[in-house]
């Protein structure tokens, strides 16, 4: 991991815990897919503290240099997606993080998609 992403990762981390997010789990996917090499999955108590969350980690990533890619979600703000580049974090309410179970989808690589394709 380079100083960067190391950085990156270290500052959303931070942001998601300055603003007491739920749950956090960081996985590296650098094995799984080219889109990102980390992916954070957070939760929120309801969709202001999802919005306040995301929103922090924006603000918190700016302020140290590095630039969103995108933002995407926040109208609802049951799932916001903050794409940092090398880093992507998952901020969900619970329920919407336990209907898509994104854990088990990236850390299951042979029932990934991408992976399925490459083998047949």
């Amino acid at each position: 991991m380079s100083n960067n992403q190391a950085d990156i990762l270290s500052v959303a981390l931070d942001a998601l815990d300055e603003l007491k997010a739920r749950n956090v789990s960081t996985m590296d996917v650098r094995n799984i897919t080219s889109v990102a090499d980390h992916m954070v999955i957070a939760s929120g108590t309801s969709s202001r503290h999802v919005k306040a969350l995301a929103d922090n980690v924006v603000v918190r990533a700016k302020e140290a240099g590095f630039m969103p890619v995108g933002v995407e979600g926040e109208r609802g703000a049951e799932w916001i997606l903050v794409d940092l580049g090398d880093v992507i974090i998952h901020v969900m309410q619970p329920s919407t993080r336990e209907f898509y179970d994104l854990e088990r989808l990236w850390r299951n690589p042979d029932h990934h998609p991408d992976r399925s394709q490459e083998e047949g």
